[in-house]
């Protein structure tokens, strides 16, 4: 059994040992996250535990009107780091009073004291501290006064583009799913509990599951998606509507809504991880509940020919 992640959440009580640790905002877990924390890994050799430094509110929503939308809540972070191998996650306060702390400080206090700090892992535009003056430079000026060494790592880019989570986003509010795919290594997921519905896809014979989508998370483009869904026995392909069901009155909230393929039983309660693959379709009104069938069985027959031609 794996072991399981130790999280420490939005406290400045703690105290660990031995550490190599690799800082950032962490949202997405993409290509250039993954090469921070291979990098950690790599130091396991020398018994230093693994260390993902993040901050519990994302920086930009402290100071900005507008509110970051996420790619992953906080549990599907959760679940990508502890797949990853990761022994401990730090979701360090982000307050006005952090914020305003004094770069040195922030090395002093933070990274040396309480995180014990021996290897420190971050890419080369990193910047840290009150008005963003830390930067890799002062690490590596500090490191031999506290006895860490410094590893900073070049951006990686993919069609001469830096990959970024604010890439990411852009990539997923235009519904380009596949090339989300590529960038995060892994699919873009929702992962939340199945509510009860409607029951309208039992009338035509294409059960559905119903999952809310946490407020703050970033959503595609209303319409319809090949998908997979995490059962207890297995992964199953499915066809995953994202939108406010515009045919069926009464419903305005968003949330996403999943036909599984080769699957019947009672999910109703349990929490789902459930990605997108692909965007089939925008969003339509239909005439009728016999044009919305139609519509969902030939959905249905082209996610079944997708999976099965990208397996």
């Amino acid at each position: 059994m794996e072991d399981v992640m130790e999280h420490i959440y939005n406290t400045e009580d703690f105290q660990l040992k031995n550490t190599a640790v690799c800082l950032g905002k962490f949202d997405g877990i993409h290509k250039g996250h993954r090469l921070l924390i291979d990098t950690i890994k790599s130091y396991k050799e020398r018994n230093l535990q693994t260390v993902v430094f993040t901050f519990a509110l994302h920086p930009s929503n402290l100071f900005s009107d507008t509110e970051t939308e996420l790619i992953d809540t906080l549990p599907e972070k959760i679940e990508k780091l502890e797949a990853l191998g990761v022994d401990t996650l730090v979701s360090f306060p982000f307050t006005k009073k952090t914020a305003a702390m004094e770069p040195e400080d922030f090395i002093k206090k933070i990274l040396v004291e309480k995180t014990d700090a021996k290897m420190i892992v971050v890419g080369k535009d990193f910047h840290f501290g009150n008005k963003r003056k830390g930067n890799v430079a002062l690490l590596k000026k500090l490191a031999p006064e506290y006895g860490y060494e410094v590893v900073d790592l070049e951006k990686i880019a993919t069609d001469n583009e830096i990959v970024s989570s604010t890439r990411i986003r852009k990539e997923i509010k235009k519904g380009n799913m596949e090339k989300v795919t590529e960038l995060l290594e892994t699919p873009y997921a929702i992962t939340s509990e199945v509510l009860h519905g409607q029951q309208l896809g039992r009338t035509i014979g294409m059960p559905t599951i119903n999952q809310a989508v946490a407020p703050h998370k970033i959503i595609p483009p209303k319409g319809v998606y090949v998908s997979r869904v995490y059962l207890e026995d297995g992964i199953h392909g499915g066809i995953t509507n994202v939108g406010t069901k515009p045919t069926v009155s009464g419903t305005k909230q968003l949330g996403v809504e999943t036909y599984i393929f080769d699957f019947s039983g009672d999910l109703y309660g349990k929490v789902l991880k459930t990605e997108l693959l692909y965007f089939v379709r925008g969003e339509q009104k239909f005439s009728g509940i016999d044009a919305l069938k139609e519509q969902m069985y030939k959905d249905k027959l082209y996610g079944e020919q997708y999976i099965k031609s990208h397996q």
